[in-house]
């Protein structure tokens, strides 16, 4: 990334920084949130958004949530660190790195709850920075583990961002990607541009253009088109909630890429980090799926393009199931054709 997706700026008392991803491509620039409301807002506004990174974000917010509170005892701070991650719990629904993120910080606030409130600050400070930290090398590693799936001379379809612009940095289905390119490998992008909100236009195909890969833009439906024609070699996307079975909830559309892909024949990959795993759901029935307001839809960046009052429906995630997916790309390995069974071996693994 040309500078960090977010960042704390300072000590204890700092702030945080992170690029607005809604004025992208036309204009990078960072916003300072610098209170835990701006933060939600970031977060609601998608401003800071993907999975990784909505996590990272809400770590950062309960900092700020706390940093100017003048408890007494770290009883009354803990109270103060559990009203504010129940606050910025609300900002999004469906991905689960936010709550992932949020039940950390609570967690080293109840453990350190005999301490003196500022040192307890300090505490949550190094936690937030600790998974902002770990997020850069959970990305390294689902990189490595998952280049191998690409071979020299592949075309990759994929499908909103899931880059540096959606974790702290390189990506997760794009770090794929990148270390192929690293690896040597010439690798072709087709990139959809992710309606309503144009993730894989905006973000995607500006992210590989900083990276010097070759990406060639497409409207969403000509998906199967591509396909047909055999210019595509496999399918790689992220994901914002993963449920025990391996049903994967990602951004809306990902649904139909999947089914494209197995009716042609295609690998259909999903790169994610183990914190995006929720293993208390049995099956991606059971998801919260995020609505989003109708004007995404009717009037998409400031121009009207529907009736006015049209009813409209915007769910912005939908659920891809275990049996369409070919692999799951970890930090920890390849899960090939995904089951309970698999992933729980797989975590089982992970915590050896």
């Amino acid at each position: 990334m040309p500078v960090p997706t977010i960042e704390w700026v300072g000590d204890v008392q700092g702030h945080v920084r992170l690029i607005d991803q809604t004025l992208l491509p036309a204009e990078l620039r960072n916003l300072e949130c610098r209170d835990v409301k701006a933060l939600w807002e970031a977060i609601r506004s998608l401003r800071v958004r993907g999975a990784p990174a909505i996590g990272i974000a809400a770590a950062m917010g309960v900092v700020l949530g706390v940093r100017d509170c003048r408890a007494a005892s770290g009883k009354d701070l803990l109270a103060e660190v559990e009203t504010c991650a129940g606050y910025l719990a609300t900002a999004r629904p469906t991905a689960v790195n936010l709550f992932w993120a949020l039940d950390r910080m609570r967690q080293v606030a109840r453990d350190s709850v005999d301490l003196p409130p500022e040192q307890i600050k300090g505490r949550l400070l190094a936690e937030a920075l600790a998974i902002l930290a770990e997020d850069r090398k959970i990305c390294r590693h689902i990189g490595r583990n998952g280049a191998d799936l690409i071979r020299h001379g592949d075309a990759v379809l994929t499908h909103c961002n899931a880059g540096g612009l959606a974790t702290a940095e390189y990506g997760t289905a794009l770090a794929v990607i990148y270390t192929a390119h690293e690896q040597g490998k010439r690798v072709r992008v087709f990139a959809d541009e992710t309606r309503p909100l144009l993730q894989g236009a905006r973000l995607t195909c500006w992210e590989l253009m900083q990276s010097g890969i070759d990406v060639t833009l497409i409207c969403d439906n000509t998906a199967g088109l591509v396909m047909k024609q055999g210019k595509i070699d496999c399918v790689i996307v992220g994901a914002d909630r993963i449920a025990a079975n391996g049903d994967v909830a990602n951004k809306i559309g990902t649904y139909s890429v999947a089914l494209l892909a197995g009716d042609h024949g295609i690998p259909f990959y999903v790169a994610a980090p183990l914190s995006t795993f929720d293993l208390t759901l049995e099956s991606g029935d059971r998801i919260p799926i995020e609505e989003r307001s109708g004007d995404e839809i009717t009037c998409g960046f400031g121009k009207q393009i529907a009736p006015a009052g049209v009813k409209t429906y915007s769910p912005a995630f939908d659920v891809t199931p275990a049996h369409h997916i070919t692999a799951i790309i970890t930090e920890r390995g390849i899960i090939t054709h995904p089951t309970t069974q698999e992933i729980a071996d797989h975590f089982r693994e992970a915590l050896r």
